[in-house]
């Protein structure tokens, strides 16, 4: 008999009840130590204190409005936000998938409304992921996405990622939009060089094509940078945002520029739950500490701390891993076993980290994870390393 939650995830025998900072706690009491972060959500930890005291304020006074109505805590939001950011205006949704729809509107509609209905090609990159939703595994194409979905979404073009001669043959007058991630997260944690981020946008300001950043997962704080996109010294028209905004609470966001955001007028896009009071009072205090210097200074320091005690990992079991790749707090481990063999191994030693494409253990901890923690982390690793050997 088919399970009461759809099985769509190969869930781990495993059920926490309570989070404390970089910890979990399973319904036996055990403790494990949250190196995943729920994949790149818990920025702050679990039950940040400030944050909980956020929700339980907001719990008693107002839950949902609909966006019918003006939103304080949205449009406090939202100031911060344009305020932080190249942004001039932004869309609050639910999850990033929903802030990637309205990205491809958005830049779809800019064509339509300058009198190039035809304009519509969007270019993404081989091992980019950006949702579940119809439109977003149009937009990635891998086949593990689409397969038994079709038709999709037509308009995208895929091409290899780091292929500069075919991004430079596909720029033609039908392309609406390139969508990149600057680090790639589920593919493997990929950082794109910088050169190629302003060569991108060099090649977008060329053709007139709007340039989109996915910082749904290497946003808000995870490289140092409140957005990854600020290491190349580029801005994009339109960025999608979510996972870290919300601290695991739903909420995600489209932010561009005023050119790009021109032809999203009323009645052009909507969301019932998107923005509500709730979502957003959680996002601002999120963004009154992430987007600190001296919290982002404290991500860079940790991030070095955590690498290097990476390498040495490396070094001692060079039979279980390759090298360490990444910025910031957003790092992966490639590996000479197979990945998900160092995931399950790490839960007998009480750890979490998450699997990646290219065979790739991602760490993607609280940004405000303790160096004893960092440490940790590394010892349990290195204890799970000791249980495997190499298939090569």
């Amino acid at each position: 008999m088919i399970p009461a939650v759809l099985p769509t995830y190969s869930r781990v025998k495993m059920s926490f009840v309570k989070g404390e900072g970089s910890w979990l706690i399973d319904q036996d009491g055990a403790r494990y130590l949250d190196l995943g972060g729920g994949i790149a959500v818990t920025a702050l930890g679990h039950a940040f204190p400030p944050l909980v005291k956020v929700v339980q304020d907001q719990a008693e006074t107002l839950w949902h409005t609909s966006n019918l109505y003006q939103i304080p805590h949205q449009e406090a939001l939202a100031e911060k936000l344009r305020d932080a950011t190249f942004a001039d205006t932004m869309f609050f949704t639910n999850s990033g998938a929903e802030a990637m729809e309205c990205a491809i509107k958005m830049a779809r509609k800019y064509w339509y409304e300058k009198g190039q209905p035809d304009r519509v090609n969007i270019i993404t990159f081989s091992g980019s992921f950006h949702g579940r939703t119809l439109g977003t595994i149009s937009a990635a194409g891998s086949e593990k996405l689409i397969k038994g979905f079709g038709p999709l979404l037509p308009g995208f073009i895929h091409l290899p990622f780091g292929d500069h001669d075919a991004l430079q043959a596909a720029m033609d007058d039908t392309i609406a939009a390139v969508v990149v991630e600057p680090v790639i997260g589920e593919g493997g944690i990929i950082p794109l060089p910088d050169a190629c981020l302003k060569g991108l946008r060099d090649l977008c300001d060329q053709t007139g094509a709007l340039m989109i950043c996915d910082e749904i997962q290497c946003g808000m704080g995870r490289t140092g940078k409140l957005f990854a996109h600020e290491w190349a010294g580029v801005s994009p028209d339109i960025m999608a945002v979510a996972k870290g905004i919300g601290n695991g609470f739903p909420l995600g966001a489209c932010l561009a520029t005023e050119d790009a955001a021109s032809g999203m007028t009323a009645g052009t896009h909507g969301s019932t739950y998107g923005g509500n009071p709730m979502a957003c009072a959680v996002g601002s205090a999120v963004m009154d500490h992430i987007n600190d210097p001296a919290f982002l200074a404290e991500v860079s320091r940790k991030a070095g701390l955590l690498r290097q005690k990476l390498e040495g990992l490396i070094a001692s079991h060079p039979d279980v891993f390759e090298l360490v790749r990444g910025s910031g707090l957003m790092l992966g481990l490639k590996c000479k076993v197979t990945n998900t063999d160092v995931v399950n191994a790490g839960y007998d030693q009480h750890l979490l980290t998450i699997p990646g494409g290219d065979n790739v253990v991602r760490l993607l901890p609280a940004l405000n994870i303790s160096d004893a923690d960092i440490a940790e982390g590394v010892n349990r690793l290195d204890k799970a390393a000791l249980t495997l050997k190499s298939d090569a």
